[in-house]
C-alpha cells in the first residue's frame, strides 16, 4: 500500500516498469539476497558516511530477534552480534551468528572486519576470552571486558586483589579511584570506580592475556525506597590509571542496550516481525539497522525514532531529508 501510494516519488530512485512489487515478489528477493553481501554493502556505506574519532567507545553486543524462528522446519530464532559506536551513535556492523554457534564465534569475525584503531571496544562476560583480546589488540585498539564467574581463576584473583587494595587503601599497588552519584525520582545510586594498573605480574605472570594492564572494579550502591542494594562487578582492560576513563567506557557499554536493542524493540517492533524464511530475517536485521543509523543521525527534529518513521511515511520533503544521508 505504502509503494502504491507513494509510486511517483519512488520512481525517482527506482526503474518500475511493472509497477509496485507484489508482496510475494518482496519475500522472494530478501529471502534470496545474500547475507554476506549485504553485510559487505552495509560495511562499505558506514565506513563511507562515518569517521570514527580517537577513543570513541565501540560496544558490542548480542541481541535475538525472538520470532525469526521456524520450530517445523527446525530453525530457531536468529541472534545477531552488533558493534555500536557510543557517542557517534552509529552500528558499524552486525554479524549472524551461525547454527547452534554461540556470539563467541562471531564476535573475532566481526572485529576482523572493521576499524577499531585507537577506539575502546567493550564487551560484557561473553568476550572474556584470549583469542578475543588478541583480535582487539592486533586492530590497535583498547578493551575494557567484564570477568564474570564463567572464567573462576581469573575472577577469583581480580577479587582477592581488590580486597587487598581496599584493606591496605591502595599500598604498594598502583590504584586509581572515581566516584559518581546519581538522584532520580526518590532513586539514589552511587558508583565506586577502583582501578589497579601494573598488575600482569600479579594477575597474568604468563602472559597470556594480550595487553592487559590493569583491572576495574565498580561497586554501585543503590537506594530506593529506603531499600539499599549493592552489585559489584569486575573487569579487564588495557587501559592506563585512569580510573575515570574507565568509568566512561563502563558506562557507554549501555548505550548500546538503550540506544539500539531498546529501539530495535520499540520502535520498530523487532521481536514481533514473523519474517522467517531462508536470509530475510538476516536481510531484514541489516535494514533495521541501516534505518537507526539514518534516523539517529538526522537532528533537524526533536521527535522519538517512532515519530520519525511515522513522519517520513507522511511527508515526502523530510523522506528526502533522511535519504540524503546515504546518498
Amino acid at each position: 500500500m505504502y509503494g502504491i501510494a507513494r509510486k511517483k516519488w519512488l520512481e525517482k530512485f527506482l526503474e518500475l516498469p511493472n509497477g509496485i512489487p507484489s508482496h510475494d515478489t518482496f519475500a522472494r528477493v530478501f529471502s534470496q539476497i545474500s547475507q554476506g553481501e549485504f553485510n559487505k554493502s552495509f560495511l562499505s556505506w558506514i565506513k563511507g558516511i562515518s569517521k570514527i574519532t580517537e577513543g570513541e567507545i565501540i560496544a558490542f553486543d548480542g541481541k535475538q530477534s525472538r520470532n525469526s524462528g521456524d520450530e517445523k522446519n527446525g530453525k530457531g530464532a536468529i541472534n545477531t552480534v552488533s558493534a555500536w559506536a557510543a557517542s557517534n551513535r552509529l552500528v558499524l556492523g552486525q554479524k549472524k551468528v551461525e547454527g547452534k554457534s554461540n556470539e563467541i564465534t562471531a564476535l573475532p569475525e566481526l572485529i576482523k572486519v572493521l576499524d577499531l584503531a585507537e577506539c575502546i571496544v567493550t564487551i560484557d562476560a561473553m568476550g572474556c576470552q584470549r583469542e578475543i583480546v588478541k583480535k582487539i589488540v592486533e586492530k590497535d585498539a583498547d578493551y575494557v571486558i567484564a570477568v564474570k564467574k564463567n572464567q573462576p581463576s581469573l575472577y577469583e584473583q581480580i577479587e582477592q586483589l581488590f580486597k587487598q587494595a581496599i584493606k591496605t587503601d591502595g599500598k604498594d599497588l598502583n590504584m586509581s579511584a572515581f566516584s559518581t552519584k546519581e538522584m532520580n525520582r526518590g532513586r539514589e545510586e552511587i558508583r565506586n570506580y577502583l582501578m589497579l594498573t601494573d598488575v600482569t605480574e600479579r594477575i597474568d605472570p604468563l602472559q597470556k592475556w594480550e595487553k592487559l594492564t590493569s583491572i576495574g572494579m565498580v561497586e554501585s550502591v543503590r537506594v530506593v525506597n529506603g531499600k539499599t542494594s549493592v552489585e559489584i562487578r569486575y573487569f579487564i582492560s588495557s587501559l592506563w590509571n585512569d580510573a575515570k576513563k574507565l568509568s566512561a567506557a563502563i558506562r557507554s557499554h549501555w548505550s548500546i542496550e538503550n540506544s539500539l536493542h531498546w529501539v530495535l524493540d520499540v520502535a520498530f517492533k523487532e521481536d514481533n516481525s514473523r519474517i522467517r524464511k531462508d536470509n530475510a530475517p538476516a536481510n531484514f536485521a541489516v535494514l533495521r539497522h541501516i534505518a537507526v543509523n539514518i534516523i539517529g543521525q538526522n537532528k533537524s527534529r526533536k521527535l522519538s525514532v517512532r515519530s520519525k518513521r511515522f513522519l517520513a511515511s507522511l511527508d515526502e520533503e523530510y523522506s528526502n531529508e533522511l535519504l540524503e544521508a546515504i546518498l
